[in-house]
């Protein structure tokens, strides 16, 4: 596995994350590490999304904050309700943008083009890692989840959108409901947003994006052909140095070290759940 690409290059949040599932580490010092990211405004920010390197709050460093609170089991740490008030304080209807307007104050990768209008990029992933850990007690979730109902139906997007829409109808709690839903989606997941060549290149979204875990709800839509190509391609792309390469251009070399971290984190949970590490 090469533990020592994380020990060398991660951010203190992923390596702290790696000792967690693969080094006995504690789920409190994960959790520090986090907090270290949350603004008085309750928000998360601070280069947690390392393409985003200025301090303010914003909705996808909140994500990336949930899913690693997520994953050590504390989302029913105080600080999740605080940055679920911040998310209030920015939604329309329940959803919340793409990025806010101050993404412009600070160095930033160039797809971060502030918008006002609320997205399932990221309403959808939040709300789905907080019904994952079964969150019921914010008025934003109910908000943000009738928000979800109501724009998935008739969303044609692609990309992180779609892998979005894919985490709110693994874990919404009206399964009867998300269930019929991807029975429209889940068609398009195979024909249309996820790259079936294990091969391709560039920013694409592979069928593990879509079905990291084999409860995923898409990984019903993959033969298991498909998905043993694609994890031995991803075992394969593990670089020379024990680390995941990222396909995309950061706006920093830090942003591309701290990025290259949190995919190699990510990328060995995807292999460990598949049962491909020894």
């Amino acid at each position: 596995m090469q533990p020592d690409f994380v020990w060398r290059h991660a951010r203190l949040v992923d390596r702290r994350r790696f000792a967690y599932f693969f080094d006995r580490g504690a789920a409190e010092a994960v959790v520090a590490a986090v907090a270290a990211y949350q603004n008085p405004d309750g928000g998360f920010g601070n280069a947690l999304e390392p393409d985003i390197r200025g301090p303010g709050s914003q909705p996808v460093p909140t994500q990336h904050a949930f899913e690693f609170l997520e994953e050590v089991g504390a989302l029913d740490h105080p600080m999740v309700g605080r940055a679920c008030d911040f998310l209030v304080s920015i939604s329309d209807g329940g959803g919340v943008p793409f990025v806010l307007p101050h993404v412009d104050d600070h160095p930033h990768a160039p797809w971060w083009v502030p918008e006002h209008a609320p997205s399932l990029n990221p309403t959808a992933a939040i709300a789905g890692v907080l019904h994952k850990a079964g969150v019921t007690h914010h008025p934003w979730l109910d908000a943000a989840t009738e928000y979800c109902w109501r724009e998935i139906p008739s969303s044609t997007a692609g990309g992180d959108d779609a892998v979005a829409i894919a985490r709110f109808l693994d874990h919404a709690p009206d399964r009867r409901r998300a269930e019929g839903l991807f029975g429209a989606f889940g068609p398009k997941v195979a024909k249309e947003h996820a790259t079936l060549d294990p091969a391709a290149e560039g920013y694409v979204k592979m069928p593990l994006d879509f079905a990291p875990t084999p409860s995923s709800l898409a990984r019903a839509v993959f033969d298991d052909s498909t998905i043993d190509a694609h994890l031995e391609a991803l075992a394969a792309r593990q670089q020379p140095d024990g680390g995941w390469p990222i396909t995309w251009d950061p706006p920093s070399e830090a942003a591309r070290w701290e990025w290259r971290g949190e995919m190699t984190v990510r990328r060995l949970l995807v292999l460990r759940a598949y049962g491909r590490l020894g």
